[in-house]
């Protein structure tokens, strides 16, 4: 009897140590050090960057990698084929590119952030615009171009109310049509939204069409001319996808998909609320 009680303890520690052994293999696998690439649009990048350093103080071994840029470059340069695990655009239209492409995916799609799309200028530029309906007073505009979320939002605004021809897509029409629209004032075209902010912040153009979110740090400088109504725009919601990666081992997928369950996690609403995000979606 003490004889099969000795065999049985050694089969019970043999098993144990098979699992300890397997669970630490596991988590090998699962603290693997990886890193992830985010596509983000321009207006995201100083949120985003806190919520990396909340996400790595439980996840050290993933590093985040950003590519900020309006949504549009960031969609051609998905298509042209660099490589990226996250896309986080302010637009459900590239999104929706990269749906039809097949480069998302399935099942991650998801809305995150809202936003409003806002008329700004600085508290000292003693200009008398009020919003888009005057917007021809200012004697220089900061205006993102067309394949820019913003831009395009600010351009159905203008059509919504009769100071553009209407035209079944709004990104096509240019800079030069819109300054002949508003009187020839003078338009300064730009890339993405944060060098529309700093066109605005730096004097170098009078008004200038952001979000909201952009006002963040930047209060005591700036004022809101005017919040453009979501009948005008329409809804500025923000959604992320994982994209298909060919390139990405397991690990890195792994990390992709855990990160984007972060962003819509009750910690994450809470840091993009008090960066002037809705999450209210």
């Amino acid at each position: 009897m003490k004889k099969r009680r000795i065999i049985l303890l050694f089969i019970l520690i043999f098993i144990g140590g098979i699992t300890a052994c397997g669970t630490k293999i596991e988590s090998d696998v699962v603290n693997e050090e990886t890193e992830i690439q985010v596509f983000i649009a321009a207006s995201l990048q100083t949120v985003m960057e806190e919520l990396a350093e909340r996400y790595q103080t439980e996840h050290p071994e993933v590093k985040i990698t950003y590519n900020a840029d309006s949504s549009g470059t960031l969609l051609t340069q998905i298509e042209e084929g660099y490589e990226c695990d996250l896309f986080f655009p302010a637009a459900q239209k590239q999104m929706d590119q990269l749906e039809k492409d097949r480069l998302i995916v399935k099942g991650t799609r998801t809305d995150v952030v809202n936003n409003q799309v806002v008329v700004i200028s600085l508290k000292t530029s003693g200009t008398t615009v009020t919003g888009l309906e005057n917007l021809q007073e200012a004697e220089s505009i900061a205006l993102a171009g067309g394949s820019v979320p913003v831009g395009r939002y600010t351009r159905q605004a203008l059509m919504k109310l009769g100071i553009l021809e209407e035209t079944e897509d709004a990104a096509s029409i240019s800079t030069g049509q819109i300054s002949a629209a508003l009187g020839n004032v003078e338009i300064s075209e730009q890339d993405n939204v944060s060098k529309v902010l700093s066109a605005v912040t730096e004097g170098s153009c009078e008004v200038g069409t952001t979000y909201y979110s952009d006002m963040y740090g930047h209060e005591e400088e700036l004022e809101i001319l005017q919040t453009v109504s979501t009948d005008l725009t329409g809804n500025v919601i923000y959604p992320a996808a994982q994209v298909v990666n060919e390139e990405a081992d397991e690990a890195q997928k792994t990390a992709a998909k855990d990160f984007l369950t972060f962003l819509l996690s009750e910690e994450a609403k809470k840091v993009f609320a008090s960066y002037y995000f809705d999450t209210d979606i």
